[in-house]
Parts: C-alpha cells; sequence; structure tokens
C-alpha cells in the first residue's frame, strides 16, 4: 500500500521516521513518500519537501511567511492528487495538516492524524474540524481520549513514540569525558530546535550561567539550524559548551537542565533529570494567552502530572528568576526530590514502549480492512 506523510518540524520527523519502521513491520510493501528530514528518508520515505522550509513559528513568522507557506501548501496539494495514496498521515503540525486533512477528504484520500494537534490546550472547539476531516485520529496522551469524548469522537490512543526513541538510545559510555575532562557537575541547556527559539531564549540560558561557575553548562545544538546563529549568542561565553544532536547523551550525563517549554521537557523527565521550564513572553501576551488557554501549564510535563511538577517561568522569564529555580532541583536543592518523586508518576501515567509499532498496525490493519 502507499502512504504520504507530512511532518513539518524536528520531533514529527523523528516520530514519523519511527511510524514508517512501525507500518513497514507490518506491510512489507509499503511505499512511503513525504514531508519531511532525514530520518523519514532513512527509515525508507522518498523526502518531496524537507520540514526546515516549513518551520514558521509564532504570529508574526507566519503571517511574515504567509506567500511561502501557501505555495508549499499549493505544492503539496498538487503532489498529493497526482500519486493519490491509500493514507494520508500527518504528522502534530497542525496549521498546516489540519488543511491538508480538509483537502484529502475533499478528493476522497483517508486521512490518518498521528499526534494530535494540542486543541485541548486552545480553541477546543477544532475538535469538531478534526472530527470531520480526520477518519481515524491516534493519539499519544492519556489524557486525550477522554477530552474527545466530549466531541462524541472516538480516537486510538497507541502510547507517546518518546518512550520509543528513549528505549532505542543507547548512551555513549565515552561521552562524559569527551564533553569536558573536569569533575564539574553538567547542567543542559536546551534552547529549542526553531531559529526564532534560540533567538529568544539562548540569551537568557547563557546569561543564567554566569551565577553557577562550579557547573560546566552546555548547550544542546541541532544540525538543521546553522552554526553561527548558535555562535552569535555564544561568543561572550567561552566557558559553555555545545554539543550538536546529541541531546540524549548530554542529558544523561546531566545534573539538572534549563529547557524551552515543548516536547523536551518529557523527554527531560522522562530521563530523570530536574529542570526548570523557560518560555520567553510579555507580560500583555502572557495575559492574552493566559485567558485563552484552556490548560493551566505549558509544559507536558505538568499537563501530565496535573499540577506544577517543573517549575514554569514564562513572564517572568529571566535569567534571575531562572537561577533561583535552577538552585533549586540541583543536588541539595529543596525540590529535587520532590521533582524526581513526581517524574516516577508521570512515567506509570505514560505507560510502556511500542507506540510507533502499535500506531503503524492499527493503520496497517484499518487499510487492509477498507480495501477487503
Amino acid at each position: 500500500m502507499t502512504y504520504y506523510l507530512i511532518a513539518g518540524e524536528r520531533s514529527g520527523d523523528l516520530h514519523g521516521a519511527n511510524l514508517i519502521r512501525g507500518i513497514r513491520a507490518h506491510d512489507t510493501d509499503a511505499h512511503c513518500r513525504a514531508y519531511g528530514g532525514e530520518q523519514m528518508e532513512a527509515a525508507g520515505a522518498i523526502i518531496v519537501r524537507h520540514y526546515r522550509e516549513m518551520a514558521f513559528m509564532g504570529f508574526v513568522e507566519v503571517a511574515k511567511n504567509l506567500g511561502t507557506i501557501r505555495r508549499i501548501m499549493r505544492e503539496c496539494q498538487a503532489d498529493l492528487l497526482a500519486h493519490r495514496p491509500d493514507v494520508l498521515i500527518l504528522i502534530d503540525y497542525a496549521g498546516f495538516n489540519l488543511r491538508m486533512a480538509r483537502f484529502a477528504k475533499k478528493h476522497g484520500i483517508r486521512v490518518f492524524y498521528y499526534i494530535s494537534p494540542k486543541v485541548w490546550a486552545w480553541n477546543p472547539g477544532r475538535a469538531w474540524n478534526i472530527k470531520a476531516a480526520v477518519d481515524t485520529l491516534f493519539t499519544i496522551f492519556p489524557f486525550e481520549t477522554e477530552f474527545f469524548a466530549k466531541y462524541d469522537y472516538t480516537v486510538k490512543y497507541v502510547g507517546n513514540p518518546l518512550l520509543d526513541a528513549l528505549a532505542d538510545h543507547v548512551p555513549d559510555p565515552a561521552f562524559r569525558a569527551q564533553l569536558t575532562p573536569d569533575s564539574k557537575p553538567i547542567v543542559a541547556l536546551l534552547p529549542g530546535s526553531r531559529r526564532q527559539e534560540i533567538a529568544s531564549m539562548l540569551p537568557v540560558m547563557l546569561e543564567t550561567t554566569r551565577q553557577f561557575p562550579a557547573y560546566q553548562f552546555v548547550v544542546s545544538a541541532v544540525s538543521n539550524l546553522p552554526g553561527v546563529l548558535y555562535d552569535r549568542y555564544m561568543a561572550d561565553y567561552p566557558e559553555v559548551r555545545r554539543v550538536t544532536d546529541a541531546a540524549y547523551d548530554l542529558l544523561h550525563v546531566s545534573e539538572a537542565a534549563l529547557v524551552t517549554s515543548g516536547t523536551a521537557t518529557l523527554e527531560t523527565a522522562l530521563l530523570n533529570v530536574p529542570e526548570v521550564v523557560l518560555y520567553k513572553t510579555t507580560r500583555v501576551f502572557y495575559e492574552i494567552g493566559r485567558r485563552i488557554m484552556t490548560v493551566p501549564f505549558i509544559s507536558l510535563v505538568n499537563l501530565i502530572a496535573d499540577r506544577e511538577l517543573v517549575r514554569e517561568l514564562i513572564h517572568d522569564c529571566t535569567p534571575t528568576r531562572a537561577a533561583d529555580e535552577l538552585r533549586l532541583v540541583l543536588v541539595g536543592g529543596p525540590r529535587r526530590n520532590e521533582v524526581l518523586a513526581g517524574y516516577a508518576e508521570v512515567q506509570e501515567k505514560m505507560g510502556e514502549a511500542g507506540a510507533s509499532e502499535r500506531a503503524g498496525q492499527q493503520m496497517v490493519e484499518l487499510l487492509r480492512a477498507a480495501t477487503a
């Protein structure tokens, strides 16, 4: 059977790659065509366009690039109709993918959605749009089943693919020694994987490091962004090191972490590294967001824990506040054991690895039943 996948971000590329492997475990003749990246390509997909050309973040950035986004969407729609797959599989990336879902539905192409748009966070009424355009929704958080049930929409909860990525990762035993020869404890800085996140969050994280001379700080960089972008901000911090595409190895040797809100907050928790979650915005935008959001937290860790297990700094995201909160979760800090105990609860709620394989199997079975 033929599968057309669309992932517009780095994390979607990772989960798309694992999903492709899950599909191929049950459909050895699977042909996959995709908007994605290197990882999906390595899993066997033909990549039509790289996600880096689509990763626009925030209202301003999206508005500035509307022309590009519309052109890419028209090209994607034309390519989809030219190949008419057995199914279109959409991976997160709601703004683009929900439009593609409606387009595919209109043209009689079956639609699966893997990793639901976060409509439970804001504008929950969009759940009706998902129900109308998506044949089957595969969710990755346990609370999503109850949420969509309110809209009379039965979803398939398959577990979280992050557990698959973590289970597949084998820590490099030489990583610590190669990173730094001294014995200073390490604190990881995870500023995000988008250009706008680096510009906003990395300066705050770097300024925070000045208050901790006894620690070695290490920035987790990503290869889909140019090294000169990091150089621009790190030039005045020669003592801060940088690694690229090695977040899991870095977290394995870290005592704590400063993390930009996003998927990395959950990865950090699953690797048992106490963290402080940062997201920089103005007080005005914070107040607006607080009024339109339908959930009390921005980090996945706290949403799953159903309480503020890890500290979230948003309107007060400053180096001083970040330093204050970081001290509380370092070894000997008064909140460290509380956070680690909470992580155990989060991990229990998350369940076991195997989400990608389960999702792949169910997708293949649904398609075979539809064509039987």
